[in-house]
Parts: structure tokens; sequence; C-alpha cells
């Protein structure tokens, strides 16, 4: 995509993201990969079932497209994927990157997600490719996101919603911190009554081994958290899995910026899809971060 090319789409981001704070609006999709001219709704493509990739995307990672495409090469026919962006986010201020650049950068990652599926999924025709929305929230909290997301009438009623995260994002789902003013887990039974978790496995000196984290969520299904409000059926809507790079260097949206400020480009192309660190490089970003 050239410089121009992204100006464009620059612009076309920057005035409707203007358009949809303004609004009541709490949802919005603002871009479709690939295009839709003719707003297919989603019960045309078959889909049982909505992942919802939430993120600060600062920018888009490796490891968000493994997360990504793990979940969606299990049933790529009757899944989407939703990339969602927290235009207020409980804990994260908007820097270094703009909302605009970040989503585009979630632009060029949807584009190399459907390209990555492609070489997956060889038997796969291209118009079984999942489709994958782009969309912002004004809600920084987990259950209000995906609250919003079916109050929106984006997507058929009743869909279910698998929310693909890390295991690091996992504990603070199950932080009561985020839940005034009670400050216990009840919060999260509309959510965990009708959609599910799929929490990739972060295994590191921070969140301990698999077993440790395996132990963590057999801790609730044992009733360990029902003090706090934490039901043991939860349990059963979360899904721990193993991501597919376990045995290379760590990946963070940290590192990536870190790269990009040092201008060690060679790591950068390591840590972020290539087209998200051409982007990256082209357009000088967190050089101040």
């Amino acid at each position: 995509m050239a410089n121009n090319s992204f100006h464009v789409l620059r612009s076309r981001y920057s005035s409707s993201l203007k358009e949809f704070i303004a609004s009541p609006r709490t949802f919005e999709i603002l871009d479709r990969v690939p295009a839709d001219p003719t707003s297919v709704p989603l019960s045309t493509h078959n889909a049982r079932s909505l992942f919802v990739l939430d993120s600060s995307f600062n920018p888009p990672s490796a490891a968000h497209l493994d997360i990504a495409s793990s979940a969606l090469e299990e049933s790529p026919r009757s899944s989407r994927l939703l990339l969602l962006l927290a235009t207020q986010n409980a804990d994260k201020p908007a820097k270094p990157a703009s909302f605009e650049d970040r989503l585009l950068m979630m632009s060029l990652f949807a584009q190399e997600l459907r390209i990555h599926l492609q070489s997956s999924l060889p038997s796969l025709p291209s118009a079984d490719i999942p489709h994958i929305d782009i969309g912002v929230t004004k809600k920084p909290y987990f259950v209000d996101k995906a609250a919003a997301i079916e109050l929106s009438e984006e997507y058929p009623k009743g869909l279910e919603q698998i929310h693909l995260t890390g295991y690091d994002t996992l504990i603070r789902i199950f932080n009561p911190k985020y839940y005034p003013p009670a400050h216990t887990l009840q919060p999260l039974e509309p959510f965990l009554s009708r959609h599910r978790l799929r929490v990739t496995t972060r295994p590191d000196d921070e969140w301990g081994d698999r077993k440790e984290q395996e132990d963590y969520l057999r801790n609730l299904a044992q009733g360990g958290r029902e003090q706090e409000g934490g039901k043991r059926e939860w349990a059963e809507r979360i899904e721990l899995v193993q991501g597919h790079k376990v045995d290379k260097t760590p990946v963070s949206s940290t590192r990536a910026r870190t790269a990009a400020q040092s201008k060690d480009d060679k790591l950068l192309h390591s840590l972020v899809p290539a087209a998200v660190g051409s982007y990256i490089i082209s357009q000088d970003l967190y050089h101040e971060s």
C-alpha cells in the first residue's frame, strides 16, 4: 500500500472515529476486510460464532496473529473475527500511536491474517476465508464491551462471542478491582452464561509455567473463587490453548515499540506482521515513545 493510500485510509478512519466519538453509540464497525460494498449481513456467511480480539493494537503483533489464526483455523467456515479497539481504555492512555494509526495497522494486520489463513488452509476456497471486522468501543471494561457488541445489532441476535485473550488478560478479567462498587466477580455472570473465553497460555517468569496456569483455571472449577462471586461452572466456558510459537522469543507490543524506537528493523519485523512493520518504519512511529 503506497503512502498516498495510507493517507486516504488514515483520513477516512479519522473522520469515522470523530463521528463515532461524538455519537451516543458505544460500539461501531468502522471497516471490514475484505471490503463489503454490498453490506452483506453476517448471517448470510453462516457464522455460528464471533471471535473477538480486543487489544490496544499498539502495534498489532505476531502474538496477536498467532492467537487469531489458531482460533480461526479450527472453524474457518463457521466463524468471523472482530478486531476491537477501545477508545477509552481502563489502563492505557492513547499514546504513543494515535487511534488513526492503530486502525490503519489493524487493517494491514487483517489483510495479512487472511493471507496467512489462505496459506495454512490451502484446501479452503478463498470465498470461505473468514471475514474480519474492525470495530471501536467507548467501553473500557471487558464485560461492558461484550454487552455493547450484543446490543449494537451489527451481528445476529444470540451469536456466541468467543473472546481471544492471553493468560495475562485472563488474570485481569478475574481481578475484582475492575468491578466496583462491590468489587466481586458477579458482573461476569451475564457474559460467561452466554459467551466464552479462549485463552492462550503465556508461560514465562512473570506468569508461571503451563501447569501453574492450568491450576489457576482448576482452582475456579473447584470453587476457589466462590467467596469473590466466581462460579465453578464458569471454568467450562474457558478454554486454555497453547500458542504456535511457544519456542520462540517472547513477543509483545511493548518489545515492538522498543525495537521501533531503537531503529532495530530486523527485530521489529520478527515481532510484528510484515505489513505492520513496514508501516511503522515508513511513518516513523514510536520514535518518541
